[in-house]
């Protein structure tokens, strides 16, 4: 049953001014972002006037598509002018930033959360080790206790887990308690997961730190995300800006370049207007554990299909309860104090992402949850649109494909389009679909000592090159991934399973790769075809639309090659600035990709 009470909390407030600022940001965000709606669909109709079932077909499905590019590129637009023109920009839309002087005592007693579920332990230990090493350099030791949280349910698995944490548990005795604990079922998932430690041990810690087996923060990070929550007590969660680490998976490697990009001028900008309503990812991030655990008790959805039961999505859902009881989720969008590895084959991050969408689908059910503030609200809507997009994308393109099929115009030209509208149209939208990684490009280029870390202009544009073409040839085959396991969800009522993650590089075989990519394939040479017969004029616009579902098989088996994930490495395409001079954090993980990069400076960079 979903909860139909809330108790709230009983926190400060924000002060009126800053209540004040924050509404008038809001509201104008909505105004840029609903006149830039409006307009762009003005355009639209020019471009394509709704006289023919095709044309309305385009435009409506087109209106669904725009709200994520519109919010992004406006977020992308203030984020710039943030990180060009704010003399602290994590300052500048986190005011709880400049809370702390950096040398407070840590008085409060944290919980160092590490969830696993049949993943390779090596990664934990390895990542846990210099956090806990530079805790006790900082004599602080004793203010944290390790909860290995398992929800591991393979016999080899677990074996090998177990003799780890032993021995991990061993090498800190009497220095920093170790605490593993290992789940027959894991209901409810990682929540779930979370859950039974709240209840088995919550009370006894202020604070809490989610980590994963994939991700890493220095301690540095962790006592800067203490002391700001020591120093605000309104402070429900603070979340932090999640970089990839260097990987010597192609695929890895390509995409957190872009992801790098992206993220900055984006999260800055949804940082400016969300303030206290923000985002949480699950997983490097601080909560204080006495409201998690009277507010964020997860509901179990009513219903017996794949949007039923226990939520796959927790992380969000568990954001806007704890605004709602009264306490604020901010975000620290500061690079270099926390780092994830990222899925290192197209297969593994297509199953992270299916499943995502699944649980996002989900929030369905959430919305109407009382007592939610309107932001949260629209956080909610705004993860369901944001998958929402890909069906619509491959609507228009289906239809398109048929009307042209059906088509008895020589041309081809079966639906209407102005051309100097059209032309604008396809401008714009390119535009905001890449503006956060034009953001951020600017200011790496604007910035000398950024653009070296990323080895100097040439390289940085070749790499941005590299980029551009992976994802074209990704993204149409992740817009038909959500929409055949979209239409399995609501049509056939079939959804996924919260399963395992392979985080190490690993080849993909030929097999397998067609297995899972024959549909894609199969629906790039249909659209290709008929365009070819029918519309040759568009030929070579249509390759490069379809070039990725074609490819999909051989794109599939390269990007997750050891072999040229290792050449990528070490011959620097797609490399991060950590791959050219170490950060001191990342120093004693030993990461491959920094190993095989012989290009690689020794010389650390400062903290």
């Amino acid at each position: 049953m979903l909860d139909r009470t809330i108790a709230f909390a009983p926190v400060a407030a924000q002060d009126s001014a800053a209540a004040t600022a924050i509404t008038r940001r809001r509201a104008l965000f909505a105004v840029l972002v609903a006149s830039t709606m409006i307009a762009v669909l003005w355009l639209a109709t020019v471009a394509v006037p709704p006289h023919s079932f095709g044309a309305i077909s385009f435009l409506v499905l087109f209106a669904i598509t725009l709200p994520w590019s519109v919010i992004g590129f406006w977020n992308a637009f203030i984020g710039f002018l943030i990180m060009r023109f704010a003399r602290d920009p994590a300052v500048t839309v986190n005011p709880l930033a400049a809370s702390i002087r950096g040398d407070e005592p840590i008085m409060s007693s944290t919980a160092l959360l590490m969830c696993i579920r049949n993943e390779s332990p090596e990664p934990v230990a390895r990542n846990l080790q210099p956090l806990l090493e530079d805790l006790v350099k900082a004599g602080v030791e004793r203010q944290f206790h390790v909860y290995v949280l398992s929800d591991s349910s393979d016999p080899e698995i677990i074996a090998a887990e177990v003799a780890l944490i032993e021995q991990f548990t061993a090498q800190w005795h009497g220095i920093v308690p170790v605490t593993y604990r290992r789940r027959a079922i894991n209901t409810a998932f990682k929540s779930g997961n979370i859950r039974d430690f709240c209840d088995r041990w919550g009370q006894d810690h202020e604070f809490a730190i989610t980590l994963d087996a994939d991700s890493f923060m220095p301690a540095d990070a962790v006592l800067r995300l203490i002391r700001i929550a020591q120093a605000n007590p309104a402070l429900g969660i603070l979340q932090t800006l999640i970089i990839g680490m260097p990987s010597v998976s192609v695929f890895a490697r390509v995409f957190q370049f872009g992801m790098r990009l992206g993220m900055r001028s984006y999260t800055l900008g949804a940082t400016w207007w969300q303030g206290d309503c923000g985002p949480y990812w699950g997983h490097n991030a601080i909560l204080r554990l006495a409201p998690f655990i009277a507010h964020c008790h997860m509901p179990v959805l009513p219903g017996n299909g794949p949007l039923s039961g226990y939520v796959l999505s927790h992380d969000q859902v568990e954001a806007v309860m704890m605004r709602r009881a009264g306490y604020e989720v901010r975000v620290l969008p500061v690079e270099g104090m926390s780092w994830e590895e990222n899925p290192p084959t197209l297969m593994e991050f297509g199953r992270r992402d299916l499943r995502w969408l699944q649980g996002n689908m989900q929030y369905w059910q959430l919305l109407a949850m009382p007592g939610l503030k309107p932001v949260s609200r629209f956080q909610l809507l705004f993860a369901i649109q944001m998958y929402l997009g890909s069906p619509a994308w491959m609507a228009m393109t289906a239809i398109g494909a048929v009307l042209l099929a059906l088509s008895n115009t020589p041309s081809g030209k079966y639906v209407p389009v102005e051309a100097g509208a059209g032309t604008l149209l396809f401008a714009i939208m390119m535009l905001m679909t890449f503006a956060p990684k034009i953001a951020t490009i600017i200011d790496v280029l604007l910035t000398p000592a950024t653009r070296r870390a990323y080895g100097g202009i040439f390289v940085f544009a070749a790499n941005i090159a590299v980029e551009t073409l992976f994802m074209l040839l990704l993204a149409p085959l992740i817009a038909l991934s959500h929409t055949i396991f979209m239409t399995r969800l609501f049509v056939f009522r079939r959804g996924g399973s919260w399963t395992s993650q392979t985080r190490q590089s690993h080849a993909v075989p030929w097999r397998m790769a067609f297995g899972k990519m024959w549909p894609q394939t199969v629906a790039g040479i249909a659209v290709l075809g008929i365009v070819a017969m029918k519309a040759p004029h568009d030929f070579t616009f249509a390759l490069i639309g379809t070039a990725g579902l074609i490819l999909a098989v051989p794109f599939a088996v390269a990007t997750a090659s050891p072999l040229m994930g290792r050449l990528f490495a070490r011959i620097g395409i797609c490399h991060l600035p950590e791959e050219n001079e170490v950060p001191v954090a990342l120093a004693p993980l030993n990461l491959p990709a920094i190993e095989v990069n012989t290009r690689t400076s020794l010389k650390p960079l400062a903290r």
